[in-house]
């Protein structure tokens, strides 16, 4: 497997930036929750927190996916591909959701971050599953690209989900 071989520590760093973000994303989500819940928190929560915790863990299986010791790079290519169609199919759920939820009006730069640069990411998930064929190699860097694009999605949204709980919402309440 050559021309996974030179990724792994990539990998490693990324897949344990990823586990420690989400253990991290459940620790504010529990200290979060201890704030009195406005009317339709939790569907505001289900379009802006869970798409984060999901980002960090497609970052997450990507790194297991490439790490894993497969005979043959076209069963990672098939994954990496599969997980890359499903986070588009994803995107569509997370827009829905944002647009059912009441309790915030998203901006452009929520728009950007929630769905325009995950889908983009899922997308060259996918894309680069199909270049694959003709060059693994340079696949492959779209696939980094991808993961490190979710990784800081993920980091974003965190602290901006943060930042609005402890200087908007909370505010709002006292």
């Amino acid at each position: 497997m050559t021309a996974l071989a030179g990724w792994e520590n990539f990998y490693v760093i990324v897949g344990s930036s990823a586990g420690a973000l989400i253990g991290l994303q459940f620790v504010v989500i529990a200290l979060i929750a201890e704030m009195p819940a406005a009317r339709g928190q939790a569907q505001a929560g289900a379009a802006f927190a869970t798409p984060t915790v999901v980002h960090f863990g497609a970052v997450l299986l990507l790194a297991a996916i490439l790490s894993a010791p497969w005979h043959e790079v076209t069963g990672a290519i098939v994954v990496w591909g599969l997980l890359g169609l499903s986070g588009i199919v994803y995107e569509i759920v997370v827009v829905r959701r944002m647009r059912a939820q009441a309790v915030y009006t998203p901006e452009f730069e929520d728009w950007l971050f929630h769905v325009w640069l995950p889908f983009a990411a899922y997308a060259t998930l996918a894309a680069s599953a199909y270049a694959a064929r003709s060059n693994v190699g340079e696949a492959l860097f779209g696939v980094g690209a991808a993961a490190l694009l979710l990784l800081f999605i993920g980091i974003h949204n965190a602290w901006d989900a943060v930042t609005y709980h402890v200087f908007i919402s909370r505010r709002r309440q006292e």
